[in-house]
């Protein structure tokens, strides 16, 4: 099976689009939160991938394609936030603040649970970004030092936990004001949060879409400073 798959160029493409595919059927069949096409879908990979014991270089390099589109996907976050571009003006002050403190937030709580557990640096600088943008996230976590791999998959996990629990938490929370629905969920669970996000309201989506873009440019300049307390 392994000669099979490296002879074609596109068998990751192929497999990572059908995963997501089933995962997206299986999650209209049941209308369970919990079963997130993404989700589902990463498990399906990796099942495959471990029953046929492929190595992860080798899906990775055969689903390049999809990797570069994570670029493209993430700046036409900007559509539903240019709809909203009055909102944003008036609320400047209190958007930024917001983003700032979240952004704040996810890289102390992680350096602390670093220090506590005793991780390395490659190992924490993996986490950092984990609230980010893959597409930013990755490229992070490889210039500190850490292994992108991890990044990616933490901060996929991340993501899928912030679209499963974002709107059950805003309704514990009492949180009902739509642009601190977006903007909380943007800054801690990026480009998959926003997706839920987007379904909550076109107010949330906008305010989201900002989040993902600003708490990504954040991160890239005060981690490199966190990362130092590993070295």
């Amino acid at each position: 099976m392994t000669e099979f798959l490296s002879s074609s160029a596109a068998w990751g493409v192929v497999l990572t689009i059908g995963g997501f595919a089933l995962g997206t059927l299986i999650n209209r069949k049941t209308g369970k939160t919990w079963c997130n096409p993404l989700l589902l879908g990463s498990i399906f990979v990796i099942l495959l991938l471990s029953l046929w014991e492929i190595p992860y270089p080798e899906y990775r390099a055969s689903a390049s394609p999809l990797s570069y589109l994570l670029l493209p996907a993430t700046v036409s976050l900007a559509i539903p936030l240019y709809e909203k571009w009055e909102l944003l003006k008036t609320n400047l002050a209190a958007i930024f603040a917001g983003i700032f403190a979240g952004v704040l937030t996810s890289l102390g709580s992680i350096t602390v649970l670093a220090l506590l557990l005793k991780l390395d640096a490659a190992q924490a600088a993996s986490l950092l970004p984990k609230s980010v943008t893959t597409a930013i996230g990755m490229d992070v976590a490889a210039a500190l030092g850490g292994l992108p791999s991890l990044a990616g998959a933490v901060i996929i996990l991340t993501g899928i936990t912030g679209n499963l629990t974002a709107q059950w938490l805003c309704k514990a929370l009492k949180i009902t004001d739509p642009l601190a629905k977006g903007i909380g969920i943007g800054t801690a669970s990026h480009a998959i949060g926003t997706a839920k996000a987007l379904e909550m309201g076109q107010v949330e989506g906008a305010m989201s879409s900002l989040a993902v873009a600003l708490a990504g440019v954040v991160t890239a300049f005060v981690a490199p400073a966190l990362a130092k307390l590993f070295l």
